[in-house]
């Protein structure tokens, strides 16, 4: 087998007729309110994806103009933005003070619908990532004091040592929350709705903005 073996090859005609009929475009591009298209889309993602319905990729850019992008998940999203937590001090945190400005890209494979929204980035308010932190299990707020996120790891035995070390520290007491752990809040300026199609042929819905406080613009877009 070669590494071109591992790659599926393009779908058959009968391999697209067993996905079923297509979508009525009706209700996709009824709304003119991305907040409530991706409200509905998520809410079925929630009952239907298997796993981490509310993971997302999360994509920034370095001091050399270089891309990073990994999987975070959402932990919360209103009219203001879509908010997520980590460790300032990591990469993503380090690129977001430099240039807060990132991409989201959610993909449900079971929906095969992805969601892909950009914007500027603020951190939420301390008292909103304290309410979120107090939230969490025990252990993960144990491990947010263990981890130096995205530093050198001598072993995995080191990190252990770490979390052993934090909880003997904070015992039964509160845990309360690390000061470079906090959250993060992207203003959309930009939400694409994408819905597979035969062929090739997909759904694509963009909605623009110049500004968070601006009127949405609408418009469909070739697959």
């Amino acid at each position: 087998m070669t590494r071109n073996d591992l790659i599926p090859p393009s779908p058959s005609s009968e391999e697209y007729a067993k996905s079923g009929p297509p979508a009525d475009d009706a209700q996709l591009f009824a709304t003119d309110e991305p907040l409530a298209l991706f409200t509905a889309w998520y809410r079925e993602a929630r009952e239907k994806e298997p796993n981490d319905s509310n993971a997302m990729a999360l994509a920034t850019a370095d001091a050399d103009g270089f891309p990073d992008v990994r999987m975070v998940l959402l932990k919360d999203f209103d009219a203001r933005g879509f908010t997520f937590y980590s460790n300032a001090e990591s990469s993503k945190g380090r690129q977001l003070a430099a240039n807060p400005q990132a991409a989201l890209c959610f993909h449900w494979k079971s929906l095969r619908r992805s969601v892909r929204i950009r914007g500027a980035v603020s951190t939420v308010e301390p008292e909103t990532a304290d309410a979120y932190f107090a939230s969490r299990d025990r252990g993960a707020r144990i491990g947010a004091w263990a981890s130096e996120q995205s530093r050198p790891l001598e072993s995995r035995f080191a990190l252990e040592k770490r979390i052993a070390e934090n909880a003997a520290r904070f015992g039964l007491g509160e845990v309360p929350r690390p000061p470079q752990w906090i959250g993060w809040r992207l203003a959309p300026l930009r939400i694409e709705f994408w819905r597979d199609r035969p062929f090739r042929l997909h759904d694509r819905l963009a909605f623009t903005r110049p500004a968070a406080d601006a009127p949405w613009a609408k418009e469909r877009l070739y697959p």
